[in-house]
């Protein structure tokens, strides 16, 4: 019997069978619209605060999946509109999935402990409502693939910028992808619910 060698040396049959392994392995990986990274980018240690003023660490992330949302209390859109997707998104998954939404205020000089739960309750109590001082935020904002900016004002209404993204945390306190708002003409950026609540469980089912 004979057994066809190719040029570079390795038996054609040993060929084939590499080349059946790569093709389903690139057919199983998440096909998804969401940034989505293949090694998982570890969290540094830190400590900020909920909104019962307890101390919120990297170890709270583990044990589930996460998805973490910038943005602060006197937001007039993009902040409730998508938490109110997160809601729903965490209604539609929570029975399946181990999940946590993450709300990261990142204006802690207005965003007090008892302002944070009095606005998260609104959406979801079970919801963390997390902020701290910048100088532990801005590091751990960059972390997670997310930016924010704003101004040194001593005016009590100012508006502060940053990401419409969530980002997605694994059960390991490690990024594992970022869901990317939808830009539409005339509106704000926001999520799609249905489109995340799909590649979340394309993601989650792949990377557990």
């Amino acid at each position: 019997m004979k057994v066809w060698v190719l040029r570079f040396g390795l038996p054609i049959t040993m060929v084939l069978s590499i080349l059946l392994l790569v093709g389903c392995s690139d057919k199983t990986k998440p096909d998804v619209d969401a940034l989505v990274y293949e090694n998982a980018k570890p969290l540094s240690e830190f400590a900020l605060n909920d909104q019962h003023n307890s101390e919120v660490t990297k170890a709270n992330f583990e044990g589930q999946w996460n998805l973490v949302f910038l943005g602060y209390t006197s937001c007039p859109d993009i902040c409730p509109l998508t938490l109110a997707k997160l809601n729903a998104v965490h209604k539609s998954l929570s029975d399946q999935y181990a999940l946590q939404i993450w709300f990261l205020s990142v204006d802690p000089k207005r965003d007090t402990a008892k302002k944070r739960k009095a606005y998260i309750d609104y959406f979801n109590p079970d919801f963390l409502a997390v902020s701290g001082q910048h100088k532990a935020l801005f590091p751990f904002v960059r972390e997670l693939g997310l930016i924010y900016a704003i101004s040194d004002s001593t005016e009590q209404e100012y508006a502060v910028d940053h990401s419409a993204s969530v980002a997605l945390v694994d059960s390991t306190g490690a990024v594992r992808g970022i869901f990317k708002p939808e830009f539409k003409q005339g509106s704000v950026p926001l999520i799609n619910t249905k489109k995340m609540i799909s590649e979340f469980k394309i993601i989650a089912d792949y990377y557990e």
